[in-house]
């Protein structure tokens, strides 16, 4: 066991909950891998948490944030086989990853790939795993695919349009930020639509006047019906955030004569065979993707972890373009 430095959040609120602090961090087990942890994403789901609105599953530390992670292998259980001492890593976590030290399975790790550092590694995890599970996995986005993404200024949103052109397909973005709209272009972005008072079905609609195939939401509730007015014949909407609520009218007529589906997904919560799963094809398909410069991480800012209120409040007021990475 060894002693590390976590964020702490000390009670539901605002930024000035969260602190830094020591903390005791157990030896890996059999099948496990302590990571050093040199940089750590910040999401929307931390502040979330640090709200009181998104606890943490059971089984990962309630007061400590962090879903993604850079760092190196600093310590392996007894029955790893494919991680070694020294080894650069990255991935996801149900928690913890605003930490120096955290275990994980060794299954559930990433290489970093080779041409990029570990700040650049720790912008990735959480971004692109979620966009990949909801278009590639679950929605099947491919080659001729159009796919609209809400918030494309943020990390999901800049991940997303990037994993669309990969795979051949078309991406329009909505954002409330003409500025963003055009920053995403550098990335890919096919269409941008300003959403406005009325929202954003009109722009979409001029663009894609029969419709998209796949949705990827992070909006919720308050998008809901104008997703399903916005998906074509067979389309998806894949729901990944709750920011704008989480109870919603549709019309289930429109939803049935569109033969459409409404997927909910979160990674947080999954299995470890879920996990490992990810996991494998994120290095097999993703990894070679940032070695060949196709796709590439997008930060807004890079702090040190004492500073870690600023990056929240930050977050909160919806000023970032891509992630906020905080480092030890």
């Amino acid at each position: 066991m060894i002693q590390a430095r976590v964020v702490k959040i000390e009670g539901r609120g605002g930024p000035d909950v969260l602190s830094l602090e020591s903390r005791a961090i157990r030896d890996p087990g059999a099948s496990e891998v302590r990571v050093a942890i040199v940089a750590a994403g910040l999401n929307r789901a931390d502040s979330l948490q640090r709200k009181g609105f998104y606890p943490a599953p059971p089984g990962a530390p309630a007061d400590v944030p962090g879903l993604e992670f850079a760092g190196e292998v600093e310590a392996v259980g007894e029955s790893v086989r494919d991680v070694r001492l020294g080894d650069r890593v990255m991935g996801i976590c149900a928690g913890g990853g605003m930490a120096t030290h955290l275990v994980v399975h060794e299954r559930e790790l990433v290489p970093i790939p080779t041409n990029l550092d570990y700040v650049e590694a720790a912008a990735i995890p959480e971004v692109y795993f979620t966009a990949f599970d909801a278009l590639m996995v679950q929605a099947r986005v491919g080659i001729g695919s159009t796919v609209l993404v809400h918030a494309v200024g943020s990390g999901i949103g800049t991940a997303a349009v990037q994993l669309v052109r990969a795979a051949g397909g078309t991406s329009i973005g909505t954002s409330r930020s003409q500025a963003k709209l055009d920053r995403c272009r550098q990335y890919g972005l096919d269409h941008g639509v300003l959403v406005g008072e009325s929202g954003f079905g009109v722009g979409v609609a001029a663009v894609a006047p029969r419709g998209v195939d796949v949705v990827l939401d992070t909006v919720g509730a308050s998008y809901l019906e104008q997703n399903v007015d916005a998906i074509g014949l067979g389309g998806t909407i894949v729901t990944i955030g709750l920011l704008g609520g989480v109870k919603g009218t549709l019309s289930l007529g429109t939803l049935l004569a569109k033969r459409g589906s409404i997927r909910g997904s979160t990674l947080r919560s999954r299995p470890l065979e879920e996990k490992a799963s990810l996991a494998a094809r994120v290095r097999n398909e993703l990894v070679p993707l940032f070695e060949r410069g196709v796709l590439r991480p997008v930060i807004d800012e890079v702090l040190p972890m004492d500073r870690i209120r600023e990056a929240h409040t930050r977050l909160d007021a919806n000023e970032t373009f891509g992630k906020l990475v905080m480092t030890w």
